[in-house]
Formats: structure tokens, C-alpha cells, sequence
């Protein structure tokens, strides 16, 4: 038995626990340069803001609705995250944290112990008055039901958070309740292509044949089906391999400078790579893009993107900043406005797996100057080390106008209590 816990509203939740006043308003938190919408609470989904939505574009609304606007507070989520994450230790000590505000706790021998429904309620209620973050649990056969059994007790207030399937009727009924595109993993292609063949809910799914599955959707696609089936078939692997990591931003102001983008490439190269580095993968692949504003449709359009393959397996600052640079010499043009750019990782691959050439391979210094750099910035601060081509004079800061105190991370932003006598 698995169970899938999974915090309601996780950023919305996070500025309600040290602003009460916020609860039952609606809040929306922007992403990197208060760009787009990246998470919106029940009653800001209710007023018609949707997901990504740019945050010029309904600023009339978020004014006339009386709408509660938050920068993304990173330091604050992920610090709640992890509060949150170390309540559920408590429960198991089998956790798979799958996103910062999702894990999967494996359940398996405890159903001759416990009910899952009062054991449900007593991490919500735990995690509650722990954390003041509210959270939805779904227990099942595997992960994908668990998923499911989530989505099922966060859709539907009559089960008080926690919803347990437990019985072949519960799987049957949930899953021709759920549409096909809604399924856990299962992305838009897959969802057209299922709907083409007249496949629309998840039981529809199951009901193909193993060969057409694997055929169309690869072994990936098979596991999930068993999963559904009520047969284990995704394991941890499936969950925490990453396709690739990306670091994108917007920049305050368009601009045409090369040197500036330069820069910004040579930045998103070193965050890349050190997260390359403390997830302990390889890469294989670096693309990097540029764009111009979209929405300024009286400028020129050019959004470029290249993909290079490294000569070798890496996770060298100093190797993908020279790929990506390589890039970013091949797409830019002169005399246009740009208004974002990005670094990605693909073929991402275990540093432990990593095969050595004789003739073509990297410098074994880097590696030992990487991990020196890594735990200077770890000690010392973020970026006391940075590298040439970053801008070392230069302290870049995002368009944060919205941004909540740190709570729980910076001591100037602790609450502070006048007791009075």
C-alpha cells in the first residue's frame, strides 16, 4: 500500500500560515521577474485566473477582484517543504519525495496495524497544527492509484482529506471517473492520441491491449497501465529521473546587447551545472534558447533555440558554460530585442555510471576544483565564488515587487510578539 501526500495550495498555503488574514482570500504567486501565474488558491482559480497567465495581462482583474499578489518566495517554500517532509518521517521511514510539495510513503505491512482512514487523519492533522499547511492524502494498491486516491480527496470534501482505495469496485469506479488527460503521466500527445481512438477516461486505458500500449507509449507507458491495473510497476526510479534541468528568465528590460546575454548564458550554465553536481548526474546535451517578447508584436519575432551534445559526460561549470556559449554564438542576432534566454540539460545520466575515454575525456582536475567551489558557496554563501564569465562586479537581482518576509530563514523577517504586562 502506498500513500500519496500532497500539500493543498502549497505557496498560497505557505504566505496563509504567517498571514491569517489571507484565508478564504484569493492569492496568486508569480514566477521568476513576476512574470506569469505558477499557483493560484481555490478562490483566485474560482475568479477565472488561470494557470501561466501573464501578470500584465490581468492586473485589472487581480485590482478589481481584490486579489492577493505574491512574488515567489523560494527561500520560505522551501524551507515549509521541508518541515513538512520531516513531520511525515514520523509516519514511515519509507519516503520518496517527489516534488516540493508531494511525497509517497510506502504503507506496505501496516495495514495490519492501522485504518488508513484514521491514519490519513492523523497526518493531516499532525502536519496542521506542525506546519499550519493543509494537505490532501490518497492511499492505494501503487502509485499511480495513489495519485489518483489523492486527487479524489482533494476533489471531494466528504472524505475530510483522505481518501482510501482499498477494493477492486473503488479502483473501478475512480478510474472511469478520471478523464485520460488528467492521468498521472500521461502528457497531451498521448491524451490526443488516446482520444483518437476513442479512449477517454483512464479505464478506457487499461482496457487496451499490453502490445498497443508499449507500441505507442513505450515500456513507460506499459508500467503505468499495471499501475492502474492495481500491478506495481513504477518504481522509485520512475519518479526521480529527471529528462532534463532547465534554468530560464526574463529579463527586467529587453535588449540587444551580446555581452549581457553572454553573461545571463554563463549564469544559467553555473546553476545547471551545479545542480548537475548535487543530484550527482551527468549530462549529455545542452540547448540554449533566446527569445524576444512575444507580446511586443510590433518588434521582430526570433525565438532560436541549438542543441549541442557534449564530447563527454559532464557536470563541469567550466565545460557547459563553453558548450552553452558555443550556442549562443551560433543563434544570436544582431539588432534584436530580447527578452529571455535559458540553458538545458538533457541525457542526463548517474555521475557513478560515468564511463572515462582515453583520448577525449575531461580534465579529472575539474571535478576536484567543482567540489571546492561547491562547498565554499555552501559555507560561505551562494556565489562567493563565481566564475570569469559570470559578471563578478554585479549582484543580479529578479523583479521581486510582491515578495513576502522569510520567515523562517532570515532572523531580520522572524515575527515579532509585543507582550505587554
Amino acid at each position: 500500500m502506498y500513500a500519496l501526500v500532497d500539500c493543498n495550495n502549497f505557496y498560497a498555503s505557505c504566505e496563509r500560515v504567517f498571514n491569517p488574514a489571507l484565508r478564504n482570500q484569493p492569492i496568486v504567486v508569480l514566477s521568476n521577474n513576476d512574470g506569469c501565474v505558477i499557483a493560484r488558491s481555490n478562490e483566485a482559480k474560482a475568479l477565472g485566473v488561470p494557470m501561466g497567465a501573464p501578470a500584465f495581462q490581468f492586473q485589472q482583474l487581480f485590482t478589481e477582484k481584490n486579489i492577493h499578489i505574491f512574488s515567489s518566495n523560494y527561500a520560505l517554500y522551501g524551507d515549509m517543504s521541508t518541515r513538512v517532509m520531516t513531520i511525515l518521517g514520523e509516519y514511515t521511514p519509507d519516503i520518496e519525495i517527489y516534488s516540493i510539495d508531494e511525497a509517497f510513503l510506502n504503507m506496505a505491512g501496516f495495514e495490519k496495524h492501522f485504518d488508513f482512514n484514521d491514519y490519513g487523519q492523523k497526518i493531516h492533522k499532525r502536519i496542521l497544527r506542525g506546519t499550519g499547511i493543509p494537505v490532501s492524502l490518497g492511499f492505494a494498491p501503487t502509485k499511480a492509484l495513489a495519485k489518483l486516491a489523492n486527487r479524489i480527496a482533494k476533489k471531494f470534501p466528504q472524505w475530510n482529506n483522505a481518501y482510501v482505495m482499498d477494493t477492486e469496485e473503488k479502483r473501478i469506479k475512480a478510474l472511469k471517473w478520471l478523464k485520460i488527460e488528467d492521468v498521472w503521466g500521461v502528457g497531451r500527445a498521448h491524451a490526443k492520441r488516446l482520444n483518437d481512438i476513442k479512449v477517454f477516461t483512464a479505464w478506457e486505458f487499461t482496457q487496451l491491449p499490453d502490445e498497443w500500449v508499449r507500441r505507442n507509449m513505450s515500456v513507460v507507458g506499459l508500467r503505468l497501465k499495471h499501475d492502474l491495473e492495481g500491478r506495481p510497476s513504477i518504481g522509485a526510479e520512475e519518479i526521480k529521473a529527471k529528462k532534463n534541468i532547465a534554468c530560464t528568465r526574463s529579463f527586467d528590460n529587453m535588449t540587444s546587447d551580446y555581452e549581457y546575454l553572454k553573461e545571463r548564458v554563463a549564469t544559467y550554465a553555473g546553476t545547471v551545472a551545479a545542480k548537475l553536481r548535487k543530484e550527482k548526474t551527468h549530462t549529455g546535451m545542452i540547448c540554449v534558447f533566446l527569445q524576444t517578447n512575444r507580446f511586443r508584436t510590433d518588434l521582430p519575432s526570433y525565438n532560436p533555440s541549438i542543441m549541442y551534445p557534449a564530447d563527454f559526460p559532464t557536470n563541469s561549470t567550466m565545460e557547459i558554460t563553453r558548450i552553452a556559449h558555443k550556442g549562443l554564438d551560433m543563434i544570436f542576432k544582431k539588432g534584436l530585442q530580447y527578452k529571455k534566454a535559458g540553458v538545458i540539460v538533457m541525457n542526463i545520466t548517474p555521475a557513478a555510471n560515468y564511463q572515462m575515454k582515453i583520448f577525449n575525456g575531461e580534465d579529472p582536475r575539474h571535478q576536484d576544483l567543482m567540489k571546492v567551489i561547491d562547498l565554499v558557496n555552501v559555507d560561505a554563501g551562494k556565489d562567493v565564488i563565481k566564475f570569469g564569465g559570470q559578471a563578478l562586479d554585479r549582484k543580479w537581482k529578479m523583479r521581486r515587487e510582491h515578495l513576502s518576509p522569510c520567515y523562517t530563514t532570515k532572523l531580520t523577517d522572524i515575527i515579532k510578539l509585543n507582550c505587554k504586562k
